[in-house]
């Protein structure tokens, strides 16, 4: 059996050395210790086979890593593409734009999904309705103009409207989305569930010709309490131009139904019907058609030339591998290849003409898209068909979803045949890999009836993972668009992530551990509560009473208020927080700050020579009793030393003569023995100051 030492990873040396000092204990006939002694060459033998067994017992091979991970209900999150808004810049027209058009900022490449028609849709005015009047904030839709706007006014009530304006709005069966941009000086938690919001609520509609209807809102602001996206579907009905506001036009209408906001809107800036593009740079495409006459493709891809086509001759069958043909003339698998203008060609099968073509069946055409780079390289290797047979791939931080691969086998007549396979895929007699995204590898756990099939790419897109999350106010090209067409994005990239490690999931493990879900201690409590979803919360502190088994915990949110008191909507979530939480026989109160002032009386020596002194020894001393916008807590001392250590630290104060400070209100701090001692729900802010300043002359 080992020694616990030896799963401590002790190296061989101090084994060794440990072993022939023991020899004498053992035995006193066993004299001669050299190397030279066959005993020695013996236990030299047997250290070096207990240091290798102590190596493999304290090493974890990474299946294992993964394996204990999981029982921890710790799996690895998977890769995703960052996912950004942009809207159109300087150009009033449509714009048609492909599948997989290329956006680009320097080096970095994002993508559509899908063909869209975008811009030609613009806000030509904002007005809030509130206090019985509207309210002009067109500005807020220029992104040259970042002036920041309280759309609802002071006092926001339900019932308050901000309506826009619009030139023209999108299809009825469009998706589109608006961006935004919210003053962020609170540091609001984020929500767990955003149609969770405590504060705020609005109902959106679009005017049509019977009046204001309801419309499909995702709204990702909360209300506009955080910068965010608002997605929406217009819906069928016949729009109308709206003549209710100071300017005329097509009108979306959002109105508050709650009211409650802790932080006033404060809007900088209004994107209108914007679209969305994902950061990855598609580099081989493979699309499926059911037609088998004619086929048209539109894709950047295609301007590079680089065009497979595969069919479908039998149902479930493989496909055959159809040659491009510039005339009629051939015989044999053949389909006509017309080019088109700006990246779209056209191919067509006729059986009569070439002897062959794909049947009706489904999936019944592939045509496969490569850019220059992957056609140099798009050979991967064999299926040798040994177990996990590994293969290295030309490519890095592949985009899953994207990737394919081609296995070309021959048939029983010797033709060849290809089938197009995904990663994970489990079937019966069927070629099943896994991909590992991150290093650009593959592993085929089972070759099933693919032993000697040649692998090709068969589709594949790169993503660069969180640098994608760029941030906001970028201009982007689009290559293929032509000259003056340029893209801006109001909001940063978001979700752009690698497929976790094996020590990214470590990582998070260790930190949930440490992160309380339970609250026992003062710490948990404080934790928790700091933590409470869609609050913005600057300080808490709890403190327990053992005594009565009860927890008081004083909060002081976060809001644009000189003294802000705790609400109830805070009050609320709070509880409803700290409840989950709890242990069951623990009883929680939630107290309100409450804010004391201090007075300061000083007399300073200063050294001569110095402008502005007066001033810098004010702020000094404000900036040392003010536990509100310090890293001082509810019922932290306030001692005399620490103050006077901050006078004297200023260069301008030769010494400190007199320092005489007192709580303003001593019902909620005392004092004693010079220092204040304030309550365990109180904030100390600097009150009357009263400061003399004397020229020190040596």
């Amino acid at each position: 059996m080992l020694r616990i030492e030896a799963a401590r990873g002790r190296t061989y040396e101090e084994r060794m050395a440990d072993a022939v000092a023991s020899i004498p204990l053992i035995s006193d006939e066993w004299t001669n210790h050299n190397p030279s002694d066959p005993g020695i060459t013996i236990l030299e033998n047997l250290i070096a086979f207990e240091s290798l067994q102590g190596a493999r017992v304290t090493d974890i091979s990474e299946e294992t890593g993964r394996a204990l991970l999981r029982m921890a209900g710790f799996v690895p999150h998977k890769g995703k593409c960052s996912r950004m808004l942009l809207s159109v810049k300087g150009h009033g027209g449509r714009i048609h734009i492909k599948a997989n058009q290329k956006f680009t900022l320097g080096a970095m490449v994002f993508e559509t999904k899908r063909p869209l028609d975008v811009g030609g849709n613009h806000i030509k005015g904002i007005y809030s309705m509130y206090d019985g009047k509207f309210h002009d904030y067109s500005y807020l839709a220029d992104s040259d103009y970042m002036m920041p706007a309280h759309l609802f006014g002071d006092d926001p009530r339900i019932g308050d409207s901000v309506y826009f304006i619009c030139d023209s709005l999108p299809d009825e069966k469009e998706e589109t989305s608006f961006y935004i941009n919210v003053d962020s000086r609170f540091n609001r938690n984020p929500l767990t569930d955003k149609a969770d919001n405590i504060f705020a609520a609005m109902r959106w509609e679009c005017y049509t010709e019977e009046g204001f209807k309801e419309i499909k809102v995702k709204d990702y602001t909360g209300a506009f309490l955080v910068s965010g996206e608002i997605k929406m579907k217009l819906g069928g009905e016949e729009r109308a131009v709206y003549k209710g506001t100071p300017k005329e036009g097509y009108c979306i209408r959002a109105t508050l139904t709650k009211a409650d906001y802790d932080v006033r809107p404060r809007i900088m800036e209004v994107n209108a019907f914007l679209f969305e593009v994902w950061q990855k740079d598609t580099k081989a495409l493979s699309l499926t058609f059911q037609r088998t006459d004619s086929i048209h493709v539109s894709s950047p891809l295609a301007d590079e030339g680089y065009v497979l086509c595969f069919g479908r001759e039998k149902k479930g069958e493989s496909y055959r591998r159809y040659e491009l043909a510039l005339t009629k003339q051939e015989n044999g698998r053949f389909c006509l290849y017309e080019k088109g203008n700006s990246g779209s060609f056209t191919v067509t099968f006729d059986k009569r003409i070439y002897g062959y073509e794909p049947s009706k069946v489904k999936d019944a055409v592939k045509i496969v898209l490569y850019n220059e780079e992957v056609m140099r390289q798009y050979h991967v290797g064999q299926v040798l068909g040994y177990d996990d047979q590994e293969i290295e791939l030309p490519f890095s931080h592949i985009v899953p979803e994207s990737f394919s691969l081609i296995a070309k086998r021959t048939d029983e007549n010797g033709e060849d045949i290809y089938d197009f396979v995904r990663p994970g895929k489990k079937e019966d007699d069927a070629l099943t890999y896994y991909l590992y995204e991150n290093d650009g590898r593959i592993i085929i756990e089972d070759a099933g009836d693919f032993i000697g099939a040649e692998l090709y790419i068969g589709g594949v897109a790169l993503t660069e993972g969180p640098k994608g999350n760029v941030r906001a106010g970028n201009l982007f090209e689009a290559p293929g668009l032509g000259r003056g067409k340029i893209f801006y994005n109001p909001g940063k990239g978001t979700g752009g992530v690698f497929r976790e490690r094996l020590e990214d999931v470590k990582t998070r493990f260790r930190e949930d551990v440490y992160t309380p879900y339970a609250c026992v201690t003062e710490k948990d409590y404080e934790t928790v509560t700091a933590s409470t979803p869609g609050l913005c919360i600057r300080k808490v502190r709890a403190v327990m009473d053992e005594n009565e088994n009860l927890v008081h915990i004083s909060v002081m949110p976060g809001v644009d208020e000189q003294f802000p008191a705790l609400s109830e909507v805070y009050r609320r979530a709070i509880t409803k927080t700290l409840s989950e939480r709890r242990l069951i026989t623990t009883r929680f109160s939630i107290l309100s700050p409450i804010y004391v002032g201090v007075a300061v009386r000083a007399t300073v020596y200063v050294k001569r020579h110095y402008l502005n002194f007066k001033q810098q020894i004010e702020e000094r001393l404000r900036k040392s009793v003010d536990y509100m916008e310090s890293s001082k807590n509810f019922g932290e001392v306030l001692t005399f030393e620490e103050v006077f250590t901050a006078l004297e630290e200023l260069e301008c104060v030769e010494y400190v003569y007199e320092l005489f400070m007192r709580p303003e209100n001593l019902k909620n701090a005392a004092l004693r023995d010079s220092n204040i001692y304030p309550g365990e729900n109180c904030l100390l802010y600097a009150g009357h100051i009263d400061l003399e300043t004397i020229t020190y002359e040596k």
